[in-house]
């Protein structure tokens, strides 16, 4: 047998391929008269061998087919019961048959069946099993004459038949052959005679879908409904030049070297030229210039112009006027054009699947009426919305295959990459854009349309949080248990008690949910300090980087306010562009609250956008919009309008929540003491009781210290660390130094604004008036190598410098984020934390009490009690914290990035040791 693997491969620059009408018609036997009939085999489906006991079938296909291709009935019984002319195991032996039939065609694997199938029941029962597996059923009929059969017959010492039989079975073929098209075979064969059998040529065929061959470049253009100067413009801006006709109309159009245009349907109805697109697009395919799948509407206007009676709706009743004034000749063009388009088509290997309205992976490739159906129309929950139209079905929220499905149909305000697929139709039509996506760069390019050209039944733009990029926010997207995907760290599981806690802490309180694109991991503390008297020492986190594999690292300086997210807009335009409401951004802490009043933010993110502004961020990142993470440092102003998170945050705040036991210890612990000495004076023996008082009186002289040196009201800066995203990029991965320098370049911008800009009303306004003061802060840091001990002796000296004077103490970073080490050398290999944070005694005493600032490790529990679980939770939020960056910067639904956010939220409920 000839396949198509036996052929070089097609060049890459596609030749139109003769398509068969999209409605299947009842096919009728084939018949090839001649010495060596031909016949064409398509791969992938299920063949059926039909033909009398002895009229060579099992011969015929040990001639043209592998072995394995090859399901026989004799070999099931064999396999049964031994012997394969043992009739009493018939039943067993088509079961089996059945089922393996079924295995290799959900597979997609060609299945020929050796058996006399000349019963109609018998080809039922394995029709039904090729529908199930969306396989194309096709028959090859041995009619050879009984004579001829018999004699064989009587030639076969190991088989003996009846005599009555083989003229049986003849008559049943010769009786079936009339409607044997009609039972669902989408080709029939007919050998007649010994000779045409022994002297017939099988040639295997691709499907019709498969074009894996053509590797592109593509341009896949979304639904077009007629708009042809739209059209005209996108073709431009891809590179293709037009070509006219001797009346300036466009009949084709020739993509830059090695390209191929790929339209997804709906070329027609709605519009104001449809002529005018199926002339362009039609001369392009014919010119080899492009490729065309059928839309449902593309079937509409082949019923009608077959003279079908069809409801002229949604656009129909405008192309048939169209097509009306267009000669009849170009009317046959185009229903011959129309009705020979396929369903959908696989490309680049496979890796690549175009259609219009969407294909579940099982889908690629088959061909059944199920397919064609959900490939034009997609599913449907049998329900109707609001404005009377049907509901889809969510396939592409649930589709995990590997090729990228590319479709149309569902109009959506922008094009977004949703879990491999993309949605093409942008509702140019309707008002919005022609979109088109550049393969394999995966680039979208966007024409916006003339004017509004049809009105939607549906508005093309929902009101609610999400609707801009397609559905709105559902509850359900980040309700109960579910888990998210990561690209990082592989699938993280949210239980549903914690989904609960996170919906409850965003809808008590939030920022605009349409901003919430962010929330940043937490930073778990190092591990117990072995140094005695300390509960945390940065010799631990050297140590334990160290043991992963890095060797520098990087010292920042741990601020003690709370965490903060910054959206800022470069203008109010850019950010309702992006999100939707306009404004200059937001500042919202771990939980999505806001953490200033509305004055306070607005004039902060002014700050910010000028700094931006001066620094060449926005002009060198191409974006309108910059999204950092940050940490507030100071304390706010006495009745300044805060959010809770950061007033509670201050060690003024800590100070005056524990003032009243710092001052009941201090009234209480010296009788205690005097009584002591004076029992010790007297020979009592209390020495180890009043060693621990002693030691208790000194842990509180120190926590009453760090009260007194807490901050002064009145100053509160925002300390940028990471700038995070901007429009099409996730920012957030990659080398420290990038991000020290792009905040640098923040900050100093900030520092030398110009005379006559505004100061926060949270800060400190300059005495002469001609400068504002900063309102960004540079967080100290520095550069340590974890192997050298002079640079971690000096790492060291400085933190018991900067908490020795108040400060909280530092985070330690590897280089380059994320970091993944090697198995090997006694590491399990895998994710490296991200950052931990070493707090100093002066801060655990203010968070905890006078003891924790000095606790010993447990040694029983070497990680330091939760230390571990927090580690784990950490990197889990960090992956997360990833992924939804990445899926804002791929421009994917909102929906889709909050439910990574959410989850952050949600692990931040597990039950760990609450002591931060």
């Amino acid at each position: 047998m000839t396949r198509p693997d036996d052929t070089p491969s097609t060049p890459t620059t596609p030749t139109p391929t003769p398509t068969a009408p999209s409605s299947t018609p009842t096919p009728t036997p084939e018949r090839v008269p001649g010495p060596h009939p031909v016949l064409p085999v398509t791969e992938g489906s299920l063949v059926l061998l039909v033909g009398t006991s002895a009229a060579g079938k099992s011969t015929f296909a040990r001639r043209h087919f592998r072995p394995t291709e090859v399901v026989s009935s004799d070999t099931c019984r064999a396999l049964v019961g031994d012997d394969e002319n043992d009739q009493s195991v018939t039943a067993d032996a088509f079961e089996l048959l059945h089922f393996l039939v079924g295995k290799r065609l959900a597979a997609g694997r060609l299945t020929v069946v050796d058996a006399t199938n000349v019963q109609a029941d018998a080809r039922k029962q394995l029709l039904a099993v090729a529908r199930e597996h969306d396989a194309r059923a096709e028959a090859i009929v041995l009619d050879v004459p009984v004579g001829v059969c018999a004699e064989r017959n009587r030639t076969r010492p190991d088989r003996e038949l009846p005599a009555f039989v083989i003229p049986r079975q003849h008559r049943e073929l010769r009786a079936s052959l009339p409607g044997l098209a009609k039972e669902g075979f989408r080709r029939v064969h007919v050998l007649r005679g010994a000779a045409e059998v022994a002297s017939a040529e099988v040639v295997l065929e691709r499907r019709r879908a498969d074009l894996r061959h053509l590797t592109g470049p593509f341009d896949l253009v979304g639904d077009v409904h007629g708009c042809r100067s739209e059209l005209e413009t996108l073709l431009g801006r891809l590179g293709y030049r037009l070509v006219r006709d001797a009346a300036g109309r466009p009949v084709d159009a020739v993509p830059p070297a090695g390209r191929t245009a790929v339209f997804v349907g709906d070329l027609v109805d709605r519009g104001p030229d449809t002529p005018g697109v199926l002339r362009l697009v039609m001369g392009m395919v014919a010119a080899g210039h492009a490729l065309c799948v059928s839309g449902n509407h593309e079937l509409k206007v082949a019923r009608a112009l077959d003279g079908d009676r069809v409801t002229l709706s949604y656009g129909l009743r405008e192309s048939m006027e169209q097509l009306g004034a267009e000669p009849a000749e170009f009317r046959a063009e185009v229903r011959e054009f129309v009705r020979g388009l396929a369903d959908h088509y696989l490309l680049d290997g496979g890796a690549l699947v175009v259609c219009h309205a969407g294909l579940p992976e099982r889908y690629h490739g088959r061909s059944s009426g199920r397919v064609r159906s959900h490939a034009l129309y997609g599913g449907t929950t049998g329900e109707t919305d609001d404005y009377g139209l049907p509901v889809r079905q969510a396939w592409a929220e649930e589709y995990r295959g590997r090729p990228l499905v590319v479709y149309g149909h569902t109009p959506l305000p922008v094009a977004s990459f949703l879990y491999n697929t993309v949605c093409l139709d942008t509702g140019c039509v309707f008002g919005g854009a022609l979109t088109a996506l550049r393969y394999p760069e995966r680039e979208l390019v966007r024409v916006e349309a003339e004017r509004r050209w049809y009105e939607p039944v549906r508005p093309l733009l929902s009101g609610a949080p999400g609707g801009r990029e397609g559905r709105p926010l559902d509850v359900a997207d980040v309700a109960g248990p579910h888990t998210v995907e990561t690209a990082l760290h592989g699938t993280v599981a949210v239980r549903p008690e914690n989904a609960a806690a996170a919906l409850e802490t965003v809808g008590r309180s939030s920022v605009d949910p349409r901003l919430l694109v962010h929330l940043p991991p937490s930073v778990p503390p190092v591990g117990a300090a072995r140094r005695p008297g300390f509960a945390e020492h940065p010799d631990e986190a050297f140590a334990g980087y160290r043991a992963d594999g890095v060797g520098r690292v990087l010292c920042a300086e741990l601020l003690p306010g709370p965490r903060a997210v910054v959206l800022v807009a470069r203008d109010d335009a850019a950010l309702a562009r992006r999100f939707g409401p306009a404004g200059p951004g937001a500042v919202w802490s771990r939980t999505g609250r806001a953490l200033f009043g509305p004055v306070e933010e607005a004039e902060l993110l002014a700050r910010l956008r000028a700094a931006a502004e001066r620094s060449g961020l926005f002009e060198e990142l191409g974006s309108g919009w910059l999204l950092l993470d940050a940490a507030l440092t100071g304390v706010p102003a006495p009745g300044a309008d805060v959010d809770p998170d950061l007033a509670a945050s201050s060690a003024e705040a800590r100070r005056g929540r524990n003032a009243a036991a710092v001052a009941s210890a201090g009234a209480l612990l010296p009788p205690v003491l005097s009584a002591l000495e004076r029992a010790a004076a007297r020979g009592l023996d209390v020495a180890g009781l009043l060693d621990r008082q002693r030691d208790r009186a000194a842990d509180l002289r120190d926590f009453a210290g760090a009260h007194r040196r807490a901050g002064v009201p009145g100053r509160v800066l925002l300390a940028p660390f990471r700038l995070l995203a901007a429009e099409g990029a996730n920012l957030a991965t990659g080398p420290e130094r990038e991000h020290l320098a792009r905040i640098d370049r923040l900050v100093e911008a900030d520092r030398t604004a110009p005379a006559g800009g505004t100061a926060p009303t949270s800060g400190t306004a300059p005495a002469d008036g001609t400068a504002p003061a900063p309102a960004l802060y540079r967080t100290a840091h520095r550069w340590v190598d974890t192997a050298d001990e002079e640079s971690t002796a000096a790492a060291v000296a400085w933190w018991e410098e900067l908490t020795a004077a108040g400060g909280a103490g530092i985070v330690v970073r590897p280089p380059v984020s994320p970091t993944r080490t090697a198995p090997g050398e006694g590491r399990p290999g895998g994710l490296v934390q991200p950052a931990v944070r070493v707090r100093g005694r002066e801060w655990l005493r203010l968070l905890h009490g006078p003891a924790r600032a000095a606790q010993p490790p447990d040694p029983s529990r070497p990680s330091g009690g939760a230390s571990g679980l927090r580690r784990s939770l950490a990197l889990r939020e960090y992956a997360l914290g990833l992924e939804a960056l990445d899926r804002l910067a791929a421009g994917e639904p909102l929906w889709r990035v909050h439910q990574a956010v959410f989850a952050v939220l949600a692990l931040e409920s597990e039950p760990v040791d609450p002591r931060p």
